[in-house]
């Protein structure tokens, strides 16, 4: 025997919209829409520099994080931040290119090693793109 609920009206759109739950973005939005949309802010001097990159990159469509000094994170988050995959972290880990320690049987990369890889990279991810640049001219494969 199959058994049924009991007819009832659909709820009012009233109803509905005090149901429906707010995520974390719509909190904000809400709480923003009261607040005047534009407002002065007092920033120290040698902040500034700081909160300007920060908007700029936002600006750009950059993700930004935020952790401290000390923190530690996984290699597959290690791999998130570098824009790499997990097994080429572990590949730089065990090469000695990047700092990690371990947990028991767990390794933890601190955030501080991955900016300073990033740093020391840099400089030879510019030279590698140049020489490849300049076999590109060589060869006339530019426009």
């Amino acid at each position: 025997m199959v058994r049924r609920a009991p007819h009832r009206d659909p709820p009012s759109p009233e109803h509905v919209r005090q149901r429906r739950p707010v995520g974390p973005r719509q909190a904000v939005e809400r709480r923003s829409a009261a607040l005047p949309r534009s407002a002065r802010v007092g920033v120290p001097d040698g902040e500034g520099e700081l909160v300007s990159r920060l908007l700029d990159a936002r600006a750009r469509g950059e993700e930004l994080v935020s952790t401290p000094r000390a923190a530690e994170v996984t290699p597959t988050e290690a791999a998130v931040l570098l824009g790499m995959s997990r097994p080429q972290v572990r590949k730089l880990m065990d090469r000695g290119l990047l700092e990690f320690r371990k947990v028991g049987t767990h390794h933890r990369v601190r955030v501080s090693s991955i900016r300073t890889f990033l740093e020391n990279e840099r400089p030879r991810r510019r030279e590698a793109l140049a020489e490849l640049a300049s076999i590109q001219n060589e060869l006339g494969l530019t426009e």
